[in-house]
């Protein structure tokens, strides 16, 4: 048994972790990893001393993380949408800005959900955070999950199972590639949609990330473009496309839709008031 506490652990970690931007909540995290605990342990003990083993351990992680690993890599795990999703390199990070896409998808004024359910498509699935959050939500939908990263689906398939979901088809292809035409009711995607040359991918979590999950041509909409093609013909007339992007990119995914033909178009802020997902329509 080591001589050192939580709390003092706790300390000393979130002071190596200054550059983060949320330094205490790494090191919390972390740390529960470690133990095995939910963080709420350690407001209740946090006089209790850490084994030499669960000490050298967290301080392996913490130097991780220190240079530049996302946490939810150490770990293994983050949550969506109440979910906890496995993680793995070879998908993104699931993040809360995504979560809009999600409530917006759940809108009954898009949805008209009849009692069989509807289907619905994710595109680009990566851990399955939007189809298994959607999934828990409806039961009654039909949903599929497109990924053209096996590695990926394998994610997908085991974050289905180990959140007991069992509404949720996975499929291997590029986009709607294995769609047949005018079969979908709606399709939800977070594409990538960062600029190739954006300096961001060199900064940050990004940088251990996928890049195939992050960047998309010069402007960074080369993805959208596609998936505004293809959604066209696989929507059934009325159907709704919702597609997360960056920040500063709300009026011109708006052009690509309208140049599409959708109509109905319009785009939605997070909270933080940034423009976060648009939505359009096939005509009836």
């Amino acid at each position: 048994m080591s001589n050192t506490r939580i709390d003092s652990s706790l300390a000393e970690a979130s002071r190596m972790l200054s550059a983060s931007p949320t330094p205490r909540l790494d090191a919390e995290l972390l740390l529960a990893h470690t133990l095995n605990k939910p963080r709420s342990y350690f407001f209740t003990w946090p006089e209790a001393l850490l084994t030499t083993e669960q000490l050298t351990s967290f301080q392996d992680l913490v130097e991780q993380r220190k240079s530049g690993v996302p946490v939810a890599y150490l770990t293994g795990f983050r949550e969506f949408w109440s979910l906890q999703l496995k993680v793995t390199e070879a998908t993104l990070i699931p993040r809360p800005d995504t979560e809009l896409l999600v409530e917006l998808a759940l809108d009954p004024n898009l949805s008209k959900e009849k009692v069989s359910g509807i289907r619905v498509v994710d595109l680009g699935t990566g851990t399955g955070a939007i189809a298994l959050a959607l999934a828990k939500e409806r039961p009654v939908w039909k949903i599929t999950a497109i990924d053209k990263s096996a590695e990926a689906l394998a994610v997908a398939r085991e974050n289905a199972i180990s959140n007991g979901i069992r509404n949720v088809d996975f499929m291997e292809g590029s986009w709607c590639s294995p769609l047949s035409e005018a079969s979908i009711d709606m399709i939800v995607s977070n594409p990538p949609y960062i600029r190739n040359d954006d300096p961001h991918l060199n900064e940050g979590d990004v940088r251990y990330e996928p890049m195939t999950a992050l960047s998309s041509g010069s402007d960074g909409l080369d993805d959208i473009r596609t998936i505004a093609s293809e959604s066209l013909l696989t929507l059934k007339p009325g159907g709704w496309l919702l597609l997360e992007h960056g920040y500063d990119q709300g009026k011109a995914v708006q052009n690509i839709l309208t140049l599409e033909g959708f109509t109905q178009i319009r785009t939605e802020v997070d909270l933080a008031g940034h423009d976060r997902v648009s939505l359009a329509q096939k005509p009836t």
